[in-house]
Protein backbone atom coordinates (compact mmCIF):
# COMPACT_ATOMS: atom_id res chain seq x y z
CA UNK A 1 0.00 0.00 0.00
CA UNK A 2 1.62 3.15 -1.02
CA UNK A 3 0.52 6.19 0.58
CA UNK A 4 1.12 8.98 -1.97
CA UNK A 5 -1.57 10.10 -4.68
CA UNK A 6 -0.91 9.83 -8.11
CA UNK A 7 -1.18 13.32 -9.35
CA UNK A 8 -0.47 12.49 -13.25
CA UNK A 9 -3.91 11.16 -12.79
CA UNK A 10 -5.09 14.74 -12.50
CA UNK A 11 -3.66 16.27 -15.75
CA UNK A 12 -6.69 17.27 -17.44
CA UNK A 13 -8.69 18.76 -14.40
CA UNK A 14 -8.55 22.38 -12.86
CA UNK A 15 -11.10 22.16 -10.00
CA UNK A 16 -9.86 21.37 -6.66
CA UNK A 17 -12.58 19.47 -5.85
CA UNK A 18 -12.57 17.67 -9.06
CA UNK A 19 -8.81 17.13 -8.51
CA UNK A 20 -9.36 15.88 -5.06
CA UNK A 21 -12.28 13.23 -5.65
CA UNK A 22 -10.17 12.02 -8.38
CA UNK A 23 -6.91 11.71 -6.35
CA UNK A 24 -8.59 9.75 -3.83
CA UNK A 25 -11.05 7.77 -5.81
CA UNK A 26 -7.95 6.75 -7.87
CA UNK A 27 -5.58 5.80 -4.91
CA UNK A 28 -8.53 3.24 -3.22
CA UNK A 29 -8.99 1.99 -6.60
CA UNK A 30 -5.42 1.20 -6.46
CA UNK A 31 -4.44 0.49 -2.96
CA UNK A 32 -7.18 -0.69 -0.81
CA UNK A 33 -8.68 -4.01 -0.43
CA UNK A 34 -12.15 -5.27 0.45
CA UNK A 35 -11.96 -5.95 4.38
CA UNK A 36 -14.32 -8.75 3.99
CA UNK A 37 -12.89 -11.06 1.85
CA UNK A 38 -9.31 -9.73 1.19
CA UNK A 39 -9.39 -9.72 -2.71
CA UNK A 40 -6.64 -7.35 -3.15
CA UNK A 41 -8.43 -4.73 -5.86
CA UNK A 42 -11.85 -3.26 -5.48
CA UNK A 43 -13.63 -2.27 -8.74
CA UNK A 44 -14.63 1.49 -9.52
CA UNK A 45 -18.33 1.95 -10.43
CA UNK A 46 -19.39 4.29 -13.52
CA UNK A 47 -19.79 7.89 -12.46
CA UNK A 48 -22.61 9.02 -10.40
CA UNK A 49 -23.42 5.26 -9.15
CA UNK A 50 -26.41 5.86 -6.31
CA UNK A 51 -25.64 3.29 -4.24
CA UNK A 52 -22.16 3.24 -3.49
CA UNK A 53 -18.44 3.99 -5.52
CA UNK A 54 -16.47 0.30 -5.85
CA UNK A 55 -17.77 -2.73 -4.79
CA UNK A 56 -15.37 -6.13 -4.33
CA UNK A 57 -15.51 -8.72 -7.43
CA UNK A 58 -15.25 -11.32 -5.42
CA UNK A 59 -17.88 -11.15 -2.31
CA UNK A 60 -20.02 -8.15 -3.95
CA UNK A 61 -19.69 -5.81 -1.43
CA UNK A 62 -20.22 -2.36 -2.07
CA UNK A 63 -18.44 0.35 -0.47
CA UNK A 64 -18.91 4.20 -0.45
CA UNK A 65 -15.70 6.82 -0.39
CA UNK A 66 -16.07 9.74 2.13
CA UNK A 67 -12.57 12.28 1.97
CA UNK A 68 -12.00 15.39 3.32
CA UNK A 69 -8.96 17.43 3.32
CA UNK A 70 -7.07 16.94 7.05
CA UNK A 71 -5.17 15.40 9.91
CA UNK A 72 -8.24 13.78 11.58
CA UNK A 73 -11.56 12.20 10.04
CA UNK A 74 -13.40 14.16 12.46
CA UNK A 75 -16.61 13.46 14.83
CA UNK A 76 -19.49 14.59 11.86
CA UNK A 77 -19.34 13.93 8.43
CA UNK A 78 -20.92 15.66 5.74
CA UNK A 79 -23.57 14.10 3.53
CA UNK A 80 -25.96 14.64 0.93
CA UNK A 81 -30.03 14.44 0.84
CA UNK A 82 -31.44 13.24 4.76
CA UNK A 83 -33.89 11.18 3.32
CA UNK A 84 -32.07 10.00 0.46
CA UNK A 85 -29.21 8.51 3.01
CA UNK A 86 -32.19 7.56 5.52
CA UNK A 87 -33.56 5.19 2.49
CA UNK A 88 -30.20 3.78 1.59
CA UNK A 89 -29.02 2.44 4.81
CA UNK A 90 -32.57 0.93 5.69
CA UNK A 91 -31.96 -1.09 2.58
CA UNK A 92 -30.54 -4.37 1.07
CA UNK A 93 -27.62 -2.19 -1.10
CA UNK A 94 -26.96 -0.05 1.39
CA UNK A 95 -22.72 0.26 1.13
CA UNK A 96 -19.81 0.12 3.80
CA UNK A 97 -18.35 3.30 4.12
CA UNK A 98 -14.73 4.06 3.65
CA UNK A 99 -13.63 7.27 5.34
CA UNK A 100 -10.07 9.28 4.01
CA UNK A 101 -8.03 12.26 5.14
CA UNK A 102 -5.19 13.17 3.26
CA UNK A 103 -2.21 15.74 3.43
CA UNK A 104 -3.17 18.51 0.31
CA UNK A 105 0.41 19.56 0.52
CA UNK A 106 2.10 16.31 0.46
CA UNK A 107 -0.80 14.72 -1.27
CA UNK A 108 -1.06 11.84 1.13
CA UNK A 109 -3.17 9.31 2.70
CA UNK A 110 -2.87 10.56 6.56
CA UNK A 111 -6.08 7.89 7.86
CA UNK A 112 -8.27 5.72 5.80
CA UNK A 113 -10.82 3.76 8.19
CA UNK A 114 -14.01 1.83 7.30
CA UNK A 115 -17.37 1.63 8.86
CA UNK A 116 -19.29 -1.37 8.05
CA UNK A 117 -22.55 -1.07 7.23
CA UNK A 118 -23.81 -3.21 10.08
CA UNK A 119 -23.15 -0.19 12.44
CA UNK A 120 -25.61 1.99 10.27
CA UNK A 121 -28.46 3.05 12.18
CA UNK A 122 -30.98 6.01 12.07
CA UNK A 123 -29.71 7.47 15.00
CA UNK A 124 -26.01 8.16 13.46
CA UNK A 125 -27.16 9.97 10.65
CA UNK A 126 -28.04 14.28 11.90
CA UNK A 127 -30.45 15.79 9.75
CA UNK A 128 -29.53 19.59 8.74
CA UNK A 129 -31.77 22.91 9.02
CA UNK A 130 -33.51 22.77 5.94
CA UNK A 131 -32.18 25.74 3.23
CA UNK A 132 -33.27 29.17 3.15
CA UNK A 133 -36.29 29.92 1.12
CA UNK A 134 -33.27 32.20 -0.71
CA UNK A 135 -31.31 29.36 -1.49
CA UNK A 136 -31.11 27.68 -5.08
CA UNK A 137 -32.44 24.36 -3.26
CA UNK A 138 -34.77 26.11 -0.93
CA UNK A 139 -36.39 23.88 1.21
CA UNK A 140 -33.70 20.93 1.05
CA UNK A 141 -32.34 18.67 3.71
CA UNK A 142 -29.21 17.32 4.28
CA UNK A 143 -27.72 15.16 6.44
CA UNK A 144 -24.24 14.54 8.77
CA UNK A 145 -22.69 10.90 9.63
CA UNK A 146 -22.27 11.44 13.18
CA UNK A 147 -19.07 9.20 13.92
CA UNK A 148 -19.17 9.62 17.86
CA UNK A 149 -22.32 7.39 17.66
CA UNK A 150 -20.41 5.12 15.77
CA UNK A 151 -18.38 2.39 18.54
CA UNK A 152 -14.93 2.43 18.68
CA UNK A 153 -15.33 -1.50 17.28
CA UNK A 154 -16.93 -0.17 14.69
CA UNK A 155 -14.38 2.16 13.27
CA UNK A 156 -11.56 0.21 11.31
CA UNK A 157 -8.60 2.01 10.45
CA UNK A 158 -6.53 0.38 7.45
CA UNK A 159 -4.34 3.49 7.75
CA UNK A 160 -3.75 5.40 10.83
CA UNK A 161 -1.95 8.64 11.44
CA UNK A 162 0.02 7.65 8.44
CA UNK A 163 0.61 3.74 9.42
CA UNK A 164 -0.59 0.85 7.87
CA UNK A 165 -2.44 -1.68 9.72
CA UNK A 166 -2.08 -4.63 9.09
CA UNK A 167 -4.48 -6.51 7.04
CA UNK A 168 -4.94 -9.78 9.03
CA UNK A 169 -5.72 -7.12 12.05
CA UNK A 170 -8.02 -5.38 9.53
CA UNK A 171 -10.05 -8.29 8.89
CA UNK A 172 -10.24 -10.15 12.18
CA UNK A 173 -11.80 -6.70 13.55
CA UNK A 174 -14.34 -6.83 10.84
CA UNK A 175 -14.62 -10.95 11.39
CA UNK A 176 -15.59 -10.26 15.33
CA UNK A 177 -18.31 -8.04 14.03
CA UNK A 178 -20.31 -9.45 11.80
CA UNK A 179 -23.14 -10.96 14.10
CA UNK A 180 -24.80 -7.44 13.98
CA UNK A 181 -25.35 -8.17 9.92
CA UNK A 182 -28.17 -10.64 11.89
CA UNK A 183 -29.95 -8.26 13.88
CA UNK A 184 -32.93 -6.11 13.47
CA UNK A 185 -32.94 -2.06 13.50
CA UNK A 186 -34.27 -2.48 17.59
CA UNK A 187 -31.85 -4.89 18.69
CA UNK A 188 -28.92 -3.55 16.92
CA UNK A 189 -29.75 -0.47 18.52
CA UNK A 190 -29.16 -1.48 22.00
CA UNK A 191 -26.39 -3.47 20.86
CA UNK A 192 -24.38 -0.22 19.59
CA UNK A 193 -25.85 1.73 22.90
CA UNK A 194 -24.60 -0.98 25.20
CA UNK A 195 -21.08 -0.69 23.14
CA UNK A 196 -20.78 2.96 23.14
CA UNK A 197 -21.38 3.29 27.09
CA UNK A 198 -18.53 0.89 27.25
CA UNK A 199 -16.24 2.77 25.57
CA UNK A 200 -17.00 5.86 27.57
CA UNK A 201 -15.39 4.16 30.35
CA UNK A 202 -11.86 5.12 30.92
CA UNK A 203 -11.22 1.69 32.22
CA UNK A 204 -9.75 -1.29 30.59
CA UNK A 205 -11.54 -3.09 33.26
CA UNK A 206 -14.83 -1.99 34.49
CA UNK A 207 -17.66 -3.27 36.57
CA UNK A 208 -21.72 -3.97 36.23
CA UNK A 209 -21.94 -0.59 38.78
CA UNK A 210 -20.14 1.00 36.18
CA UNK A 211 -22.46 0.58 33.24
CA UNK A 212 -25.60 1.26 35.74
CA UNK A 213 -24.06 4.74 35.03
CA UNK A 214 -25.23 5.29 31.87
CA UNK A 215 -29.23 3.72 33.25
CA UNK A 216 -30.34 7.58 32.84
CA UNK A 217 -29.31 7.76 29.47
CA UNK A 218 -30.58 4.90 28.04
CA UNK A 219 -34.22 5.70 29.43
CA UNK A 220 -34.19 8.87 28.17
CA UNK A 221 -33.38 6.95 24.46
CA UNK A 222 -36.18 4.20 25.81
CA UNK A 223 -38.70 5.30 28.06
CA UNK A 224 -41.33 2.36 27.31
CA UNK A 225 -38.56 -0.18 28.84
CA UNK A 226 -39.01 -0.49 32.55
CA UNK A 227 -36.03 -2.68 32.47
CA UNK A 228 -33.50 -1.17 31.60
CA UNK A 229 -30.97 -3.22 33.96
CA UNK A 230 -31.95 -6.64 32.94
CA UNK A 231 -31.56 -5.06 29.33
CA UNK A 232 -28.09 -4.27 29.87
CA UNK A 233 -26.84 -7.71 31.18
CA UNK A 234 -28.31 -8.89 28.52
CA UNK A 235 -26.15 -6.89 26.09
CA UNK A 236 -22.87 -7.63 27.98
CA UNK A 237 -23.37 -11.22 27.57
CA UNK A 238 -23.91 -11.00 24.27
CA UNK A 239 -20.82 -9.14 23.88
CA UNK A 240 -19.30 -11.94 26.45
CA UNK A 241 -19.96 -14.48 23.90
CA UNK A 242 -19.09 -12.75 20.43
CA UNK A 243 -15.56 -11.67 22.11
CA UNK A 244 -16.19 -8.29 22.63
CA UNK A 245 -15.65 -8.03 26.08
CA UNK A 246 -14.23 -10.70 28.84
CA UNK A 247 -16.11 -11.45 31.74
CA UNK A 248 -13.50 -12.16 34.88
CA UNK A 249 -15.45 -12.18 37.67
CA UNK A 250 -19.26 -11.55 39.49
CA UNK A 251 -19.85 -8.25 38.37
CA UNK A 252 -16.47 -7.54 36.68
CA UNK A 253 -15.58 -6.94 32.91
CA UNK A 254 -12.70 -6.40 31.20
CA UNK A 255 -12.24 -4.73 27.40
CA UNK A 256 -10.86 -6.63 24.53
CA UNK A 257 -8.77 -4.92 22.15
CA UNK A 258 -9.29 -5.93 18.54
Amino acid sequence: MDLSFNITSTNDYISNSQIARVLTEDWVKNNSYCPNCGEISLIEYENNKPVADFYCNSCLEQFELKSKRGIKVGSKIVDGAYNTMIKRINSIQNPNFFFLTYDKTKWKVNNFMIIPKHYFISDIIEKRKPLSDNARRAGWVGCNIDLKKIPENGRIFLVKNSEIISKVKVQSKWKRTEFLKTKKVNSKGWILDIMNCVDAIKNDSFTLNDIYKFENQLKLKYPGNNFIRDKIRQQLQLLRDKGLIEFKSRGIYKKITL
